[in-house]
C-alpha cells in the first residue's frame, strides 16, 4: 500500500509507528527522533500489509539536488523497517524492490540513502548498488550532517533512473554529495 504520508489511514500509522520504536526505542542513541517527515521533502509512505498487519514499512523522500554543476530530481529512503516477529521472511526486501519500481517510476533522475555499512547486502540484494567513498551531506548549508560522521558506519546506495541520472553516474562516487534535506529529517 502506498501513500503520501499525511494521507496513511490512523489505524496504519499507528502500527508503523509501533515498528519504529520497536526498531528504534525512542529512548535510545540510534533512534532517528520524530517520524514525522518534512512535507517539503514530499513524503510517499509504502506499507507491506497482511489482511490488518503491517509487516515492514519505509517512507521514500524526494527533492532536487545539484552536484557536480547538474541538478538532479532525487529521492532516498528512510525508516525502512520490518516487524520483529516477521523478519527473516523476505518482507522488507519485497518491499524495498517495489520502493526501487516506485521510485523509478517517479520522474526521478536519481535514487540515493545511506544504510549501516552490515545493511549494504540487504540492498543490493534488492537491486540498489553501493556507490563506493560516496558521502552524503544531510541537514543544511549552515548546519550540514554528513554520513561520514565520527561514530556512523553508513555507506552510501543508489540507482540511476533517467537518462540524464545515468549519464552522470560516474560523478557520484567517491564525492560529497549535498542533499540537504533540513533539519527535521537531516539524512534520509
Amino acid at each position: 500500500m502506498t501513500f503520501p504520508e499525511s494521507d496513511t489511514p490512523p489505524a496504519l500509522r499507528t502500527q508503523v509507528s509501533e515498528l519504529r520504536d520497536e526498531a528504534w526505542p525512542p529512548d535510545s542513541a540510534s533512534a532517528p527522533g520524530a517520524f514525522a517527515h518534512d512535507p517539503a521533502l514530499r513524503p510517499v509512505s509504502m506499507l507491506l500489509v497482511d489482511g490488518a498487519t503491517v509487516l515492514a514499512a519505509l517512507d521514500i523522500l524526494s527533492k532536487e539536488i545539484i552536484h557536480a554543476g547538474s541538478r538532479f530530481r532525487a529521492a532516498g529512503l528512510s525508516t525502512v523497517v520490518t516487524r520483529g516477529t516477521a523478519r527473516g521472511q523476505g518482507h522488507g526486501r519485497r518491499l524495498v524492490i517495489a520502493a526501487r519500481a516506485a521510485m523509478a517510476a517517479m520522474d526521478l533522475d536519481i535514487g540515493l540513502f545511506t544504510c549501516d555499512r552490515p545493511l549494504q547486502p540487504f540492498y543490493g540484494s534488492a537491486g540498489w548498488q553501493q556507490l563506493p567513498g560516496a558521502v552524503l551531506i544531510g541537514g543544511t548549508p549552515l548546519a550540514p550532517f554528513p554520513s561520514d560522521r565520527p561514530g556512523f558506519d553508513k555507506v552510501t546506495m543508489a540507482d540511476f533512473f533517467s537518462p540524464l541520472g545515468r549519464s552522470h553516474r560516474s560523478s557520484f562516487p567517491h564525492s560529497r554529495i549535498e542533499v540537504y534535506p533540513g533539519e527535521i529529517d537531516r539524512l534520509w
